[in-house]
C-alpha cells in the first residue's frame, strides 16, 4: 500500500540523499511518502498547487489518514517519512520512542475541534454525560482535550461510555444516533453539527488550561538524509501560512483557495472560511520563538505525556521531550530566498 512509486537508479540514489544531474545542472531528489490529514488549513492550497514538490524537487507520495494514531503507525514502520499529528499522538509516540521529530508546529487548536451533543441526546449540562456514548479517535488531540474537559467538570471518565471511532464512523454513528456525541474535526465535525450542537470547542479547554496543538513530523533517519528537502517543506509550509495571514480575509466560499483545500479535506466551501479562523497558524518567525521549537512546543509534550499518564493512556514519561522536537529545519527555511 505505501511502496514508492519511483524505481530505478533515481530512487536508488535519492534513498541515500544524493544529488542527481538533470543535464548540466544538479538538482536535489528524494521520494517520499507525506501522511496528511483533513484539517483545514492554508498549506493544503500549496499541497493542491504542487508547491511542495517544486520547491523540494522531490518525489511526494500523498497519502490521507483519518487520525494522528494512524500517521504515527505509519512513520513508525517506515511507510511515510513525513506526517501531520495532533500534539497528543506525538506525546504517546515520543514517550514510547518513536524515532521522530516535530519540525513545525501546524496550528494551535481553537473551535475548528469540537465537543457536539446530538439533538435530543439529553445532554444539556456536564453531568448529563454520565452513562452516554461519546465517541472520540482514541490518542487523538480530541480525546485528550475530551478527558480534560471531562477533568475540568468534574466528570469521572469511567462514567462515560468514551468509544474509539475514527471520524467517517463518528458521522455514520451520528447521523444513524448510535452515539450521544462526539469530540472530531472536520469534515465529520461539519457533518455532525447537521443534527447536534457545539458543547465545548478545543478553544475553551485551552482556556481550562489544556491547549493542543497539531505539527508536522518527520522521522529522524529522512531528516539527517535529507536536509534540504526538510527546510523546503517547512518553508512552503511557512510561506502558505505567511499568504493567509496576509489575504486570508479575503477568502470566500467561492475562492480558489478554499476549493483546493475543500477538495483536499471533503469540508463544504462554506464552512472553511471560519474553519480557518478556528485555529492559529503560526508563522516562521513564530515557529523560531521561545513559546514554540524555541522550547515552548517541549513544555506543552511534557504536559501532555504527564496527562496521558494519569489517564493510563501511556506507562512511562521521559526524562526530557527535547530530542523530538527540533528548530534546525525551521533556521534552514529561514535561510532560503
Amino acid at each position: 500500500m505505501f511502496n514508492l512509486s519511483r524505481r530505478g537508479l533515481l530512487a536508488a540514489t535519492a534513498a541515500l540523499g544524493l544529488t542527481v544531474a538533470a543535464g548540466s545542472t544538479a538538482v536535489f531528489a528524494a521520494d517520499v511518502t507525506v501522511g496528511y490529514q483533513t484539517g483545514a488549513d492554508p498549506a493544503k492550497v500549496a499541497q493542491a498547487a504542487g508547491a511542495y514538490e517544486k520547491a523540494t524537487k522531490a518525489n511526494i507520495n500523498w497519502r490521507k489518514f483519518d487520525s494522528g494514531a494512524d500517521v504515527i503507525a505509519a512513520i513508525a514502520s517506515g511507510d511515510i517519512q513525513i506526517g501531520y499529528v495532533g500534539s497528543s499522538p506525538l506525546a504517546a509516540a515520543a514517550s514510547r520512542e518513536v524515532p521522530i521529530e516535530t519540525i513545525y508546529v501546524a496550528a494551535l487548536l481553537g473551535d475548528a475541534e469540537a465537543l457536539v451533543v446530538r439533538n435530543g441526546s439529553g445532554i444539556a449540562k456536564p453531568e448529563d454525560f454520565k452513562g452516554k456514548k461519546v465517541a472520540v479517535p482514541f490518542v487523538s488531540t480530541t480525546h485528550y482535550s475530551l478527558l480534560a474537559a471531562l477533568k475540568h467538570w468534574g466528570v469521572d471518565p469511567k462514567s462515560v461510555e468514551i468509544l474509539n471511532l475514527r471520524p467517517p464512523e463518528i458521522a455514520a454513528a451520528f447521523t444513524r444516533g448510535d452515539i450521544d456525541a462526539a469530540y472530531v474535526w472536520d469534515p465529520a465535525l461539519g457533518k455532525i453539527k447537521e443534527n447536534g450542537k457545539v458543547f465545548a470547542s478545543s478553544a475553551d479547554v485551552a482556556k481550562w488550561g489544556a491547549p493542543t496543538f497539531d505539527a508536522w513530523i518527520a522521522r529522524k533517519d529522512f531528516a539527517q538524509k535529507n536536509p534540504e528537502v526538510v527546510a523546503q517543506f517547512v518553508k512552503v509550509t511557512a510561506d502558505s501560512y505567511a499568504d493567509y495571514a496576509k489575504n486570508g480575509t479575503s477568502w470566500t466560499a467561492a475562492s480558489p483557495e478554499v476549493a483546493a483545500i475543500a477538495k483536499l479535506t471533503g469540508a463544504k466551501p462554506g464552512e472553511i472560511p471560519e474553519l480557518l479562523k478556528g485555529n492559529k497558524f503560526p508563522l516562521l518567525n513564530e515557529e523560531l520563538s521561545e513559546a514554540l521549537l524555541g522550547g515552548g512546543t517541549v513544555e506543552a509534550l511534557v504536559q501532555t505525556a504527564n496527562f496521558l499518564k494519569e489517564q493510563g493512556r501511556i506507562e512511562t514519561v521521559l526524562k526530557d521531550y527535547g530530542p523530538y522536537v527540533s528548530r534546525v529545519p525551521a533556521e534552514q527555511a529561514a535561510k532560503v530566498n
